[in-house]
């Protein structure tokens, strides 16, 4: 964890398998897609998400298989005791508010000094932001869709989550379409 004891993306990645299992057992093969569906839909495709192996989770006593010697793409995991204690210290992690600060500082600093560029390529930098906002905004309701049926207030986050990007969009759209000021 980071020093505020908020999630590194290897523990979030972990977090999600972990949830996973201690909603019903699954083949490895099932997990590690599970877990890279959800986690691309949402973050889009990183190393820090790619790199996490569902391996070590055995490895460490976290999840186990049902019957030894099958072969570790097809054996049935399931969460330990110990799997569902870590879990738990998971669950109560801090999260870091707001989840992205730097991609924000990013585009503040982008937004602050873009007057500094020639019109065309202040319209190019527009482009590219609203360009990384759409496809955010795809996972997301991909996202959305995928997990329809599901209760709680996950489907409810979701929708929170798709019309703040809806209005980033549409904000950035106006800053692209507004006559050119200095």
């Amino acid at each position: 964890m980071f020093r505020d004891q908020s999630l590194m993306p290897k523990e979030a990645v972990r977090l999600a398998a972990l949830g996973l299992l201690a909603r019903a057992p699954m083949s490895y093969a099932r997990l590690a897609d599970e877990v890279r569906n959800f986690t691309t839909r949402y973050w889009g495709p990183t190393l820090d998400v790619m790199a996490a192996s569902i391996e070590l989770l055995r490895f460490e006593g976290l999840v186990e298989t049902a019957a030894e010697g099958e072969k570790l793409g097809e054996a049935v995991l399931r969460l330990t005791d110990k799997g569902r204690a870590e879990l738990t210290e998971l669950l109560r992690a801090a999260v870091r508010a707001p989840a992205n600060d730097f991609n924000k500082l990013v585009v503040a600093l982008k937004l602050r000094f873009l007057h500094l560029l020639p019109p065309g390529e202040r319209r190019e930098q527009v482009e590219a932001l609203i360009e990384m906002r759409e496809g955010q905004l795809a996972r997301l309701r991909d996202l959305r869709q995928a997990h329809a049926g599901e209760g709680g207030p996950f489907a409810r986050w979701l929708d929170h989550d798709i019309a703040q990007t809806e209005a980033d969009v549409a904000w950035f759209r106006r800053l692209r379409d507004e006559p050119e000021r200095d």
